[in-house]
C-alpha cells in the first residue's frame, strides 16, 4: 500500500501524484489534505503517513509532499522504523531504495517540475532493496539505535 499526503504547498502536486499512481494501477490511500487550505500543517499529514507506513515498513510506502520537501521528512523520520528522504532525481530514488531501503519520499510542491518528479516516483516505486550485506548491515545499525533510544 501507497500512502499519500501533503500540506497546502504540495496540495497540486500530490493531486498529480494520485492520478499518476492511479494510472499505473498502484494501490494507494490518499490521507489528505483534501483540499486547499493555507492555514494547515504539514505535520499533520507527515506523520499520518509515516505512521501507517511503520505499521509494516518493508511493505508498505509513503509520498508527502510539502513546499520545499524537507519539513514532511523532518515529521517523516520522526516515526520508528520510517527511512524518508527528499527526491528530486531518479537515480538518487534508485541509489535511496537499493542501498538505504527508503519507505517515505518526500517531494517539493514549489521547485520541482512534476514531469521530472513522475519519473522519480517511477523509479522509486520499481526499485528493490539491494539487500545487499553492508547495506543491511548499515539498516541494522540504525534499527538497533531506533529500538534503544526511542521508547
Amino acid at each position: 500500500m501507497i500512502y499519500v499526503g501533503a500540506d497546502h504547498a504540495g496540495f497540486a502536486l500530490k493531486q498529480e501524484v494520485v492520478a499518476w499512481l492511479g494510472e499505473w494501477g498502484e494501490e494507494f490511500e490518499d490521507v489528505g489534505a483534501y483540499a486547499l487550505d493555507p492555514n494547515d500543517d504539514y505535520p499533520d499529514y507527515a506523520l499520518a503517513v509515516a505512521e501507517r507506513v511503520a505499521a509494516s515498513p518493508h511493505s508498505h510506502r509513503g509520498i508527502l509532499a510539502c513546499g520545499s520537501g524537507q519539513g514532511v521528512c523532518i515529521a517523516a523520520n520522526k516515526v520508528r522504523g520510517v527511512h524518508a528522504v527528499v527526491l528530486d532525481d531518479p537515480e538518487e530514488a534508485k541509489l535511496a531504495r537499493e542501498h538505504g531501503d527508503t519507505n517515505v519520499v518526500c517531494l517539493s510542491g514549489w521547485r520541482a517540475d512534476p514531469e521530472e518528479l513522475r519519473e522519480v516516483l517511477r523509479a522509486w516505486l520499481a526499485t528493490p532493496f539491494s539487500n545487499a550485506d553492508r547495506h543491511a548491515r548499515r539498516l541494522q545499525k540504525i534499527a538497533a539505535y531506533e529500538a534503544e533510544h526511542w521508547k
